[in-house]
């Protein structure tokens, strides 16, 4: 089997698990008791028991509660192909126009929390498993598993009390600064005006001044959140980096790179990291699969406004169009980060791919 025949085989098999995902995530919400309709026509509210009923029989023909289950199913999936994921039932906005208000935040720490992690994570693993047995090897491992046991509530409480309440280098709380919100005082880094001499028509300039103030604003508020989630995952990484390369470095290639004279710095990463390298690319597959998930501990900690809070929200309040989106949207994500390292698997290894 060649590599196109490979591809087209994990296309066809991550098309088969995200139909058996939706229908899994459509079946979860149609056995889940309570009901929406509840949650806007409460039993106790004044008026007879006859308007309540007629109210709660109108507004499940409007949202299709009482279709059959098989239209109820054809329907969600053409919504989740589409999606459109209606809206939430507090704000009464778009829950995909609330998904693109709140992924920036997600991103920002999800994302680079996870790329810090891994970095120091893999390149620490690697001279530990390279000074194995030293001084290196043991405080690293020991300092990964210290921090990768403590609570991320209570890291995250510690590096207030440290970096807000003593040395008051960051502030404490929120994704930007509170004046922020009053108008005018948002920083407006670019200036997009009408051109003909640009291919757009649009000529975009730049303002030092606020993009600077726009950088270090976002910066200060997220050092702290991004620093407690890279604390709490580099651990992982470096253990699982450790492990892999311990096994690579014993053997009998490394020795014959050794023997032609090959520098240490390209027998650890050139030679046994690439090598060792496939679990890695499993774990980080799904540490961004589900990235979108949030973090829901560390995000209430420091009042960040993500995804993981809204989530558990959501929860809080049963607002299932919000839940069952998210979920889809995971769910997807999981599927496309695993395809993407089983692509990966074959351009490492060619052994994968027959």
């Amino acid at each position: 089997m060649g590599l196109r025949q490979y591809v087209m085989k994990r296309i066809l098999y991550s098309l088969v698990l995200l139909v058996l995902v939706m229908t899994l995530n459509y079946a979860i919400f149609m056995i889940m008791p309570g009901d929406p309709v509840t949650l806007f026509i409460h039993p106790y509210k004044k008026g007879n028991a006859t308007e309540v009923a007629r109210q709660t029989a109108a507004l499940r023909d409007l949202w299709g509660i009482n279709d059959p289950p098989l239209i109820r199913f054809f329907k969600y999936i053409v919504n989740m192909l589409t999606w459109n994921f209606g809206i939430t039932f507090t704000e009464r906005e778009q829950v995909a126009v609330q998904i693109g208000e709140k992924l920036p935040y997600t991103l920002v720490l999800i994302g680079g929390s996870t790329v810090f992690a891994i970095v120091l994570g893999v390149v620490l693993g690697a001279f530990a498993a390279h000074k194995r047995g030293g001084k290196f090897d043991t405080a690293s491992v020991v300092s990964s598993l210290v921090f990768y046991s403590l609570p991320t509530f209570w890291m995250g409480l510690v590096l207030i009390f440290v970096f807000y309440t003593n040395l008051r280098w960051f502030p404490h709380a929120h994704a930007q600064p509170p004046e922020w919100d009053i108008r005018g005082a948002f920083p407006q880094p670019f200036t997009f005006t009408s051109s003909s001499a640009s291919p757009l028509g649009i000529f975009v300039s730049v303002n030092p001044n606020e993009l600077w103030r726009y950088l270090t604003g976002y910066f200060s508020h997220s050092f702290l959140p991004v620093l407690t989630l890279t604390l709490f995952q580099y651990g992982g990484f470096l253990l699982l980096t450790r492990a892999t390369m311990i096994e690579a470095l014993t053997e009998d290639y490394i020795v014959t790179a050794r023997a032609k004279g090959v520098s240490e710095r390209s027998v650890v990463f050139k030679h046994a990291l690439k090598n060792a390298s496939l679990p890695l690319i499993t774990s980080v597959a799904l540490s961004f699969g589900f990235m979108l998930s949030g973090a829901i501990i560390t995000e209430g900690v420091f009042s960040w406004p993500g995804l993981g809070r809204w989530i558990f929200e959501a929860i809080n309040i049963k607002d299932f169009n919000i839940l069952q989106a998210i979920f889809y949207i995971i769910a997807l994500c999981v599927i496309l980060a695993n395809f993407i390292a089983d692509l990966l698997y074959g351009i490492i290894d060619p052994r994968i791919k027959y």
